[in-house]
């Protein structure tokens, strides 16, 4: 573990929430006490600003789960990473699996978004990973590689302000999870091509995420470029994100 890259979890609630059961996830994690990690919460746009006012004064940051490339225009339904900034929003998701599934987002778009947020002071979160038909393909490497390069190209001298998180398509929601070793082989391909990339490369945070639990954060977390988690259903549960935020230690 490099001890100058601090850990750091965050949850992505996804789709999920409504205002009372968010005033009680939220209030759980304000009063957990001090955290051996960072950690902060993705969560829907209706709830910004819930999380901003519960989360005031506390440690736990906040962020949202995608925005738009544009700063602002006729583009009826996307919200601009300056509208989140306007909230004191810290992190901002982009790229991830569900989004280049769902809503056909390309590589350049991804990269596009990753350099809207950082124009505006937020730090976004690259998702990259494989599906199991490209895994089994051997695929892998090819992939990922190609998701990074595109936001290297676009981001050029401030690669090294984003964070990436790599997320194996075929662990995320599925109960399925990369072993450590599995992830560790990524991460450290990801951080190499990083380091040609950027001279800040061994400073930046590296997530994985896919089913990371309570019983298998450790482990993974215990990888050595493995700096935290990006979190789904268990991020829900209080008690089950606080676990893992303290799996870091």
């Amino acid at each position: 573990m490099n001890e100058a890259r601090r850990k750091l979890v965050v949850g992505n609630w996804k789709m999920h929430g409504t205002h009372a059961a968010n005033e009680a996830l939220l209030e759980a994690l304000k009063s957990a006490g001090p955290l051996p990690c960072d950690a902060a919460v993705c969560v829907p746009f209706p709830y910004l600003a819930q999380a901003a006012e519960r989360l005031a004064r506390s440690a736990i940051e906040w962020g949202a789960q995608d925005c738009s490339a544009h700063s602002q225009g006729a583009y009826t339904g996307e919200v601009s990473v300056g509208m989140l900034a306007d909230f004191g929003c810290r992190y901002v998701i982009v790229g991830h699996s569900e989004r280049r599934a769902l809503h056909g987002e390309s590589d350049q778009l991804v990269a596009d978004k990753a350099r809207a947020a950082l124009a505006s002071g937020v730090t976004p979160i690259v998702c990259v990973g494989e599906t199991l038909a490209e895994r089994e393909a051997d695929d892998t490497e090819a992939v990922v590689k190609r998701q990074l390069s595109a936001v290297i190209h676009t981001l050029a001298h401030c690669t090294g302000e984003m964070i990436v998180a790599y997320e194996p398509v075929w662990a995320i929601g599925t109960g399925r999870t990369a072993s450590p070793e599995q992830a560790q082989a990524v991460h450290a391909l990801l951080r190499a091509q990083l380091r040609a990339a950027t001279p800040q490369a061994d400073r930046m945070r590296l997530l994985y995420g896919g089913s990371v639990k309570p019983d298998n954060a450790a482990s993974l977390f215990a990888q050595p470029d493995i700096d935290g988690g990006l979190i789904g259903g268990a991020s829900l549960k209080a008690a089950d994100f606080l676990s893992i935020c303290r799996a870091s230690a």
